[in-house]
């Protein structure tokens, strides 16, 4: 399987105030400093370039994996590799299928995986409506950067049906019924334990990348002749780029705007997305971690909210949660 991308990430949060808190002016500043800076160094691999990590126990160091180095029990250590190892074994199961089918025609294989990368977020938020239904979750933030996710991934499939990667019937049937397996699999997988749903969904996008990476660095000479599709002009140069920004939850906003002049250009945006979706996957195997981009800029010393934040990991957590519910959250 495709190596696991590391990446720094940043603390976990709560929902952001408005943004007319009157602390907020001095860090929008600095945002927009940082933000100039990092559009200074856009032609790298979007994987560095992120917001000041605070000792996240997902982060290697010295060495160790990221399983090693989180602060938890032998147990739960022993749980999250075995997780970590069903994880691995089938993603590389689907990687040996897809080499078989797919060795020599890349973009049917582009289609086949771009309709494949985008279930898990639509399977994410059906399990969070749900608890957001019976009242056990009201962490918004998830809901967006899932959606945003969502999205991007959906234009990189309209991409791969601009350039006929869906002109066969068999690549279409085999990616429609995969995606309602995935998708069945992945809701399971999520209710039961969101760390090795969002763990697996990283093995996917990290595959994504390094299918991305290897096929630029190949045709690369011959993309650079090549007009870009329209719909992906529209979508990375556009005026309305909300949505871009906010699934690339370890990047300042307006710090990544693409330049598409080409198919090489396409295919290099699409790589460095995929990069960013692997740092969010990773960022959200801790629980609570995920946090909106547009909310960092409140001030982060501001947790009052925090402690009243309803959430829960997992249906068996959400369902104890719910019968012996926690005193400070009762009105």
């Amino acid at each position: 399987m495709a190596a696991i991308l590391s990446s720094s990430l940043f603390a976990s949060s709560c929902l952001p105030k408005p943004f007319s808190h009157p602390r907020t002016h001095t860090a929008s500043s600095l945002l927009k400093a940082r933000a100039s800076l990092l559009q200074d160094n856009e032609e790298k691999v979007i994987v560095q370039d992120s917001f000041p990590s605070k000792s996240s126990p997902l982060h290697t160091t010295n060495g160790k994996s990221s399983v090693d180095s989180i602060s938890t029990s032998a147990f739960e250590k022993g749980i999250i590799k075995v997780e970590q190892s069903v994880n691995i074994f089938l993603t590389d199961s689907v990687i040996k299928i897809l080499d078989t089918l797919y060795h020599d025609r890349n973009y049917a294989r582009f289609y086949v995986l771009e309709t494949i990368a985008r279930v898990p977020y639509f399977a994410f938020m059906s399990v969070l409506h749900m608890y957001e239904s019976f009242g056990w979750w009201r962490r918004a933030d998830y809901l967006k950067v899932h959606f945003a996710e969502s999205w991007n991934e959906m234009h990189h499939l309209l991409i791969m049906e601009e350039l006929g990667g869906n002109s066969w019937w068999f690549d279409r049937f085999l990616a429609q019924h995969i995606a309602i397996f995935y998708y069945i699999m992945t809701v399971l997988m999520y209710a039961i334990s969101p760390r090795m749903a969002y763990h697996f969904s990283e093995c996917v996008e990290s595959h994504a990348f390094e299918t991305y990476d290897k096929f630029i660095k190949v045709q690369g000479e011959e993309l650079k002749k090549m007009p870009p599709p329209e719909v992906a002009v529209k979508y990375y140069t556009g005026d309305d780029l909300y949505l871009f920004d906010e699934f690339q939850t370890s990047r300042v906003p307006n710090s990544r705007r693409p330049k598409i002049d080409n198919l090489y250009d396409v295919f290099l945006n699409i790589r460095d997305d995929e990069a960013e979706h692997c740092k969010t996957m990773k960022a959200c195997q801790i629980h609570g971690n995920l946090r909106s981009p547009h909310s960092y800029a409140e001030d982060v010393d501001d947790v009052s909210a925090c402690a009243l934040e309803v959430d829960c990991e997992g249906i068996v957590d959400c369902i104890k949660k719910s019968v012996n519910p926690d005193p400070a959250r009762v009105k």
